[in-house]
């Protein structure tokens, strides 16, 4: 585990991966673009993203197997490949079916891409630093979200469409080229990957990750707190900004650059908080949780369009997710072994993606009723229907929450089968406290015995 080389070999991938945000994210700014371009209802231009989370979260299991197998180096380049083939095809669609066709390779590619790059970490880096590192990876692949919601969006209002989509597909040529040239797949000395792994093999070790309650707490961690904030930058945040609470363009791009910004900052204390706290990582993701619910609940239950401050709470919060939602892997790094943990990661990946389809589709149906029966008025994206139609967030949340719990006690059992027993977050929290009390009175105590004595 040479340093400076593991850091190379990392900022590769983080490339690799700053690439795949940008293109999985761009379509979120170019939803009323398509609108026009495809003459598309809310459903169909929501069906584009649907369609392209359906498939990342199809093929996360299957990547996750195969990059156990074959390697990141081979994963992260063939992802780029297709992700560059999907916006080229965008770039020149002119109907609903030659962009979902562009959408769906997109989506595969990216599929390819996070899972092998966050399964370089444990091999090119010491325990010790795998969460802080972890957390880094997604707070920099971020910076593609960035790309999208700043650059990309100025180029597609200035230049047009065709323009702004082949801009994102040479970024994947640059990824290909640079992953081939430089991506190597685990130190020197590292033991080989298992050659001609069966199905039956595969097989066993997909059903003993998914056995092993850790991961299935990670799958549910993630499903939970990613997908609130998925919906926000990849479809419905734009259009519910601009439209429904009447901000202009610029104000738009700041509060993305803001959701970006914002991600990027929590990451990091994310990470070292999981390595220094490892039993209360499930604590920090209900509270991500619960603040979720109550930030759109704050925007949703006024009558007319929110403050621009609590605009600003909101985004933060559903930013805040982003990195939450890596504690997920931590889970299903800390409860498999090393060659299965690509399998595990995918497994956990599904979650949010999954739930981000259902919440995105689900949107953009409500979206499409209310307007078909008059609610809306003939305004497709006003206020009053998108206040109803981001209310089905709730019920994910919900169920979230339950599978958490539920999971958690299964985790906790096994855990006590071993010896290790995670005592009550209230009672560890008092404890603190009166550890906290007792050296503040052992420190006044021997500040005044040294007083007198000494003179």
């Amino acid at each position: 585990m040479n340093a400076p080389r593991a850091w190379l070999i990392w900022t590769i991938g983080v490339f690799a991966y700053l690439v795949a945000v940008a293109q999985r994210t761009s379509f979120g700014v170019a939803g009323l673009e398509a609108t026009e371009r495809f003459d598309a209802s809310a459903a169909a231009i929501s069906f584009f993203t649907v369609l392209q989370l359906l498939v990342y979260a199809g093929l996360q299991i299957p990547v996750g197997v195969l990059v156990d197998r074959f390697g990141s180096r081979a994963m992260v380049a063939g992802g780029a490949v297709l992700m560059g083939l999907g916006q080229l095809q965008l770039a020149f669609a002119e109907n609903v079916p030659g962009g979902v066709l562009g959408r769906v390779l997109v989506g595969a590619g990216d599929a390819m891409t996070f899972i092998s790059v966050i399964r370089l970490v444990p091999l090119w880096f010491a325990p010790a630093k795998v969460p802080l590192v972890t957390q880094l990876t997604g707070m920099c692949g971020q910076l593609g979200q960035l790309f999208s919601v700043v650059p990309f969006a100025l180029l597609l209002h200035s230049a047009g469409w065709t323009p702004a989509f082949l801009t994102l597909a040479a970024m994947s040529v640059v990824a290909v080229v640079l992953v081939l040239a430089l991506l190597r797949d685990a130190p020197p000395g590292h033991p080989p990957r298992e050659e001609g792994q069966g199905l039956r093999a595969t097989g066993v070790s997909l059903s003993r990750a998914w056995k092993q309650p850790g991961t299935r707490l990670g799958l549910w961690s993630h499903f939970t707190v990613q997908f609130s904030g998925n919906l926000f930058a990849m479809t419905w945040g734009y259009p519910f900004l601009l439209s429904a609470q009447g901000l202009d363009a610029g104000t738009v791009s700041a509060l993305m650059a803001l959701f970006v910004g914002t991600a990027i900052v929590a990451g990091p204390g994310f990470g070292r908080f999981v390595a220094k706290h490892p039993m209360r990582r499930s604590a920090l993701v209900l509270l991500i949780t619960l603040a979720t619910a109550l930030a759109w609940a704050a925007v949703l239950a006024l009558p007319e369009r929110a403050p621009l401050w609590l605009l600003v709470i909101l985004v933060v919060v559903l930013a805040i997710g982003g990195p939450g939602s890596m504690i997920g892997f931590d889970f299903a790094r800390t409860f498999n072994p090393s060659h299965r943990i690509g399998t595990a990661t995918g497994i956990v990946n599904v979650g949010g993606f999954i739930a981000a389809l259902v919440a995105i589709y689900l949107i953009g149906l409500v979206l499409d009723l209310l307007n078909a029966s008059g609610f809306s008025g003939g305004e497709l994206y006003g206020l009053a229907s998108f206040r109803i139609a981001l209310s089905v967030q709730f019920v994910l949340l919900g169920l979230g929450t339950v599978l958490i719990l539920m999971t958690r006690r299964k985790v906790r059992r096994q855990m006590a089968a071993q010896g290790i027993h995670v005592p009550p977050l209230v009672a560890t929290l008092a404890k603190q406290r009166r550890d906290r009390i007792e050296r503040r009175r052992s420190q006044r105590a021997g500040a005044a015995g040294d007083g007198p004595d000494r003179a």
